[in-house]
């Protein structure tokens, strides 16, 4: 009984949707993301109206499909860095503070993240950037 049960697993795997169209494409069937977290937390200051400070601390991860990405995001990590603290830097402090904008701060990290490393390698290794943690004052 468990032989058969097994037989009958092994050829629902092979027959799977997912299995076909990855033999077709020539892609690996278990394509499985990993994560850089970006160590430490990112700090830094926005633009606030008078003469004070706003500042923002953001926990980063990077997702990314290859190992070839990850070698890259870490070898460009201080670049990464940069460019992310350029873009919050540059935020309203209406924009820091509201949740709706937030999607679009994050997706603006990403494309400056994806074309700074293009700009040095020819290739957008992320995925995508996740904020793990948000806090702004």
């Amino acid at each position: 009984m468990f032989k058969k049960v097994v037989f009958c697993v092994l050829c629902l795997q092979l027959w799977s949707p997912a299995y076909l169209v990855a033999a077709e494409e020539g892609a690996p069937i278990s394509s499985s993301y990993q994560y850089f977290e970006l160590e430490p937390d990112i700090i830094t200051n926005y633009i606030k109206p008078g003469k004070k400070l706003g500042y923002i601390r953001v926990g980063i991860d990077l997702m990314v499909k290859s190992n070839k990405a990850l070698e890259e995001v870490e070898l460009h990590e201080p670049l990464i860095r940069d460019r992310i603290i350029t873009v919050l830097g540059e935020q309203s402090e209406e924009k820091i503070r509201s949740v709706s904008e937030r999607q679009g701060i994050r997706l603006s990290c990403l494309n400056a993240v994806n074309d700074a490393i293009f700009e040095i390698t020819g290739d957008r290794p992320v995925e995508d950037l996740l904020f793990t943690k948000y806090l702004e004052q």
